[in-house]
């Protein structure tokens, strides 16, 4: 295996415990792969399954079916059959993940917010809040509003301090969940340089975009995930 993510046949149930039990499956036979350099798109329509294959790449779902090959420090993992300790090694030091949602500590500053990741690998604080400065400069984030929690942004100015969090750090992988959502012409022009950049750099990228003219702007092969939606 080149790739840097492969799913075979990879499949996701819930089943709805306040509900009796009812199972309901969401996709079924999820194949593709993902090689490094390359940015990977999955299209469909809105409860198709694109997140959930996301957060399955990701570890948040486990797989209940077929595999999930990660490369990970140059072995490969499969995510359907890791351990819990595995699995959040994997996501510390090889995949990166932008949601549409920010989640950080309440009342942190911004600048700190996007720099814990590299800072939780190794990276000393004075460097790590620097680059962090300068992605949220190029994020046309105002420097004074550096020291503030992020929870006190618009929603806008918080999705691209999310997108400067999950950008920052210098992961092998790399999950984008509609990572211009609430973003004007100008930031998203930005991401789209970035993730330019990282192609540049042999990360490998899964994108859920809706906005058609930025998913042909960073596409490399779009993945239609209709077949893969299970009927319940």
């Amino acid at each position: 295996m080149t790739a840097m993510i492969e799913l075979a046949n990879a499949e996701k149930t819930f089943t709805m415990h306040l509900q009796g039990g009812v199972e309901l499956p969401v996709v079924r036979g999820v194949s593709f792969h993902v090689e490094p350099g390359e940015c990977v798109v999955l299209s469909g329509p809105s409860g198709a399954g694109k997140s959930s294959i996301l957060k399955m790449i990701f570890g948040n779902y486990r797989c209940d079916g077929g595999r999930i090959g990660i490369r990970h420090h140059g072995s490969v993992i499969d995510l359907a059959t890791a351990e819990p300790r595995q699995v959040l090694s994997i996501r510390r030091s090889t995949i990166g993940y932008v949601s549409q949602f920010l989640r950080a500590v309440p009342r942190v500053a911004t600048i700190d917010v996007v720099a814990e990741p590299l800072i939780a690998n190794g990276v000393v604080r004075e460097e790590a809040r620097a680059r962090a400065g300068q992605l949220l400069r190029r994020l046309n984030i105002p420097e004074r509003l550096w020291p503030l929690p992020p929870s006190t942004f618009s929603g806008g100015e918080q999705q691209r301090v999310n997108i400067a969090r999950g950008f920052i750090s210098d992961l092998p992988i790399l999950l984008l969940d509609e990572p211009t959502a609430s973003l004007d012409a100008a930031n998203r022009a930005v991401v789209v340089e970035l993730i330019a950049e990282k192609k540049t750099k042999g990360v490998a990228m899964v994108a859920i975009v809706h906005d058609d003219e930025i998913r042909h702007l960073i596409a490399d092969r779009i993945v239609d995930v209709t077949s893969f939606a299970a009927a319940a």
